[in-house]
């Protein structure tokens, strides 16, 4: 065995799957893990130049990887009018008040991260708008970017009063005349993409940036990309992704996704090959990579747009005529995944409702039939309602369910917005983690950042718990939905890094593969469930580099051997 660059001693080692290795240590050279060793056997490899991390009883793990990840947009917001942090109504009002007031040159005022459940029927109006800016346009794109936010300025530019028909994938809230209230859903929001400014191809490039180093910091060290085009406003990233890269800025690995415009036919599945092609002829195949395309299915729940089975109940409980949306015709979908898995393309899915999962597995399903087994690993993500028959159809058809796992708890969103319009016995059917493992359902693990926080230890608490931190309520669905902290943690790093087809260099702390790591402490393994959410990242590592220390963890030297 050959002298490390670095060696992790003192700590468990969780390798990917099953449970920690205790009493190892693992050695790094040239960027690549050379050896998991018992520690009695670590000082042979370390040298003069041996850079010893004593882990001091946390566990090393492979790096996390985020399966479901919107990071331009997020960085972005982070850089515009940024409503993330606001804690109700009145806080997002004034953030966008001193935004404004901050940067009186912008003649429109962008951004988003406002919360439906701060508004009465999580739909904001103009009028709040309207009385801290009155003179400029605002547009502000919801927490899941599902929904837009104006005011009326916006609206004049755009020329939408209550002449103004709803668009067939979206929806606009009124006032009693039927002039727009100031909240747009879904395709809605595409009423202002002829008026609102472009974003600066500079300010995406800052987004990126600094997006990689909020992500970094959590531990997070590849992704996919879950739309590279451009929608609801957020902006297309693959010019920066190319100029991080030939900058040498990009650290981490990246999938990109490439957005299906739902508008469109299968004559997008040549443009997207022969995109995915252009980039592979770059050279950086080991860094960013386009094959995979993300196809919308339908909307979300508490806007009333998931594609559901049964019909949505009114404020009243009586049943509506409204079953949401598919924004893909089922036959074309079926079309479309069979042409792109034949292309040797992944599908990526938004499946949020019952209706839309299965009508995702079942365009699975047909691509199956029609090509064959491959090696597509195409995934459905959200999976918010999953009926009971569907579950084991993951496994049947080789298709990979892509958790949100931090949803899986009751809040108000759920509560207030979601499950009161549901059918009975529908709140069984949240976030079947449970029965999805059960049914023999292979699992990845995304965030949706910046919909909600990117952390993989906060998702991963409320995947064991099914309890947010301080949630009276009891767990979303029942206990049996739960998942085991092995199962949730491998979701995140090996379940992932298989769905990025990166099983093979990483994902796991095995011998021959990128030194892609991260130090959790305390050990999560050795705290209560319910402390889960206390684990922080000590250390995040990319092919043998620390890119993120906490505190510089103190580094030992162990007596060398000839």
């Amino acid at each position: 065995m050959s002298v490390a660059d670095v060696l992790f001693t003192g700590g468990s080692v969780f390798t990917g799957s099953g449970d920690p290795l205790e009493g190892h240590a693992v050695a790094v050279t040239g960027g690549r893990i050379t050896a998991v060793v018992p520690e009695a056997e670590a000082s042979a490899l370390v040298g003069e130049g041996t850079r010893v991390v004593e882990l001091g009883g946390a566990l090393l793990s492979p790096g996390f990887q985020d399966a479901h990840i919107h990071p331009v947009g997020g960085g972005v917001e982070l850089l515009q009018c940024n409503l993330t942090e606001a804690r109700d109504a009145d806080e997002a009002v004034a953030t966008v008040a001193a935004y404004a007031a901050a940067n009186p040159d912008e003649t429109w005022i962008l951004g988003g991260g406002w919360s439906m459940d701060h508004f009465p029927g999580g739909a904001p109006v103009r009028a709040l708008l309207d009385a801290v800016v009155p003179d400029r346009p605002v547009l502000l794109s919801s927490r899941d970017h599902h929904s837009m936010w104006a005011n009326t300025a916006a609206m004049r530019i755009a020329g939408l009063d209550a002449t103004t028909d709803d668009p067939d994938d979206g929806r606009i809230e009124r006032e009693s005349d039927g002039h727009p209230a100031g909240t747009f859903h879904e395709g809605a929001a595409e009423l202002f993409a002829s008026v609102r400014p472009p974003i600066d191809p500079e300010l995406v490039y800052r987004g990126l940036l600094r997006a990689q180093e909020e992500l970094i910091a959590l531990g997070i060290t590849g992704w996919q990309d879950a739309l590279i085009g451009t929608a609801a406003g957020v902006p297309d990233a693959y010019e920066a992704y190319l100029r991080a890269l030939d900058e040498g800025a990009l650290k981490v690995h990246v999938v990109g996704a490439q957005w299906w415009e739902r508008s469109g036919g299968l004559e997008q599945v040549a443009e997207m090959v022969r995109r995915r092609e252009e980039l592979r002829a770059l050279g950086h195949g080991d860094r960013f990579t386009l094959g995979t395309t993300k196809i919308m299915v339908d909307g979300v729940a508490e806007n009333q747009t998931a594609a559901m089975l049964t019909p949505y109940r009114d404020a009243h409980g009586h049943d509506t005529h409204n079953h949401g949306l598919s924004f893909v015709d089922p036959a074309l979908l079926a079309e479309a995944v069979t042409a792109l898995d034949a292309e040797g393309q992944q599908v990526h899915m938004h499946a949020l409702g019952d209706r839309a999962v299965r009508e995702g597995l079942d365009a699975v399903a047909a691509a199956r039939a029609a090509n064959g087994p491959s090696d597509g690993r195409h995934h459905l993500a959200h999976l918010q309602i999953v009926a009971e028959a569907e579950t084991a159809r993951f496994a049947e058809l080789d298709a990979v369910a892509n958790l949100q796992m931090l949803w899986a708890t009751h809040e108000d969103q759920i509560d207030e917005l979601t499950l009161p319009f549901l059918q009975d016995g529908q709140e069984a059917r949240q976030y079947p983690f449970g029965d999805l493992v059960r049914g023999g359902a292979r699992l990845a693990a995304g965030s949706d950042w910046p919909v909600s926080t990117a952390d993989p230890i906060a998702a991963i608490h409320i995947a064991v718990t099914r309890v947010a931190p301080g949630v009276e309520a009891g767990p979303l669905g029942g206990a049996h939905q739960r998942l085991d902290l092995t199962t949730a943690l491998a979701a995140y790093t090996s379940g992932t890094a298989y769905v990025n087809h990166r099983d093979h260099d990483t994902g796991y702390v095995r011998e021959g593969y990128l030194a892609n790591l991260v130090v959790l402490e305390p050990n999560p393994f050795t705290v209560p469930a319910d402390d889960l959410h206390r684990t922080t990242v000590a250390s995040t590592w990319i092919e043998g580099e620390a890119v993120h220390d906490r505190a510089a963890l103190p580094s030992t030297a162990l007596p060398a051997t000839a």
